[in-house]
């Protein structure tokens, strides 16, 4: 029977790895690996993989092509389009295996509230960065990529070594969601007005802030 500080630091590390997954799966599966393979942490049976050598070199592979992907403006839309059929199972997998031999009913949800927690993620990313886009400058790119970057292993290692502050920092980050989704969904649709304008020969004003739905 786990105790319930056990049973604290399976969820943190469950939830703390499908949320990383949906912004950036290759430094989250970089940061368990080498967390796991230096001895930092014992990786539960369904994520022991992840310290193989070879995972850790391809994920730190995948993150170096990914690192300059995403700070290049337009490529990190298309990349985040692709990778919305990689993060979210890989997220949701990355849950389950984080529960280790508790049960098949726990694995199941766990690779169901994984699955979520990695589509969360991944769709504040990805439409944030569709928004981010419309400056002709690529500084606030950078700066959004970076802050990812951090945020990610940050993160992990939050939920590794203090479950509790990262359960925390999550429910503040689901609030966040919850108030900055619907302003990301209307600033994509004026976007895609402006664009259907732009291709149909009208004239649209410029997306800003204001009318791309960012300010209420």
């Amino acid at each position: 029977m786990e105790t319930s500080s056990q049973i604290v630091e399976t969820i943190a590390l469950g939830l703390g790895a499908s949320w990383a997954s949906g912004i950036n799966l290759y430094a989250a599966i970089l940061a368990l690996g080498l967390m796991g393979a230096t001895g930092t942490m014992d990786l539960p049976p369904g994520l022991e993989i992840l310290s193989n050598p070879l995972v850790i070199g391809a994920a730190g592979l995948m993150y170096f092509v990914e690192f300059f992907a995403d700070k290049t403006p337009g490529v990190d839309t298309g990349w985040d389009a692709i990778h919305t059929f990689i993060r979210i199972p890989a997220g949701a997998m990355l849950a389950a295996g984080a529960i280790g031999e508790v049960g098949p009913a726990a694995e199941l949800a766990a690779f169901l509230i994984g699955g979520g927690m990695a589509a969360t993620s991944h769709a504040t990313k990805a439409g944030s960065r569709v928004i981010i886009n419309t400056s002709p400058e690529p500084v606030s790119n950078w700066t959004a990529s970076i802050a990812e970057d951090i945020a990610v292993f940050v993160g992990v290692w939050a939920a590794v070594q203090n479950p509790w502050l990262f359960l925390g920092l999550l429910v503040a980050f689901l609030i966040l969601v919850a108030w900055l989704l619907p302003k990301i969904w209307r600033g994509i649709k004026a976007l895609a007005r402006r664009i259907r304008a732009f291709f149909g020969g009208q004239k649209e004003p410029p997306v800003s802030a204001e009318n791309a739905g960012l300010k209420d």
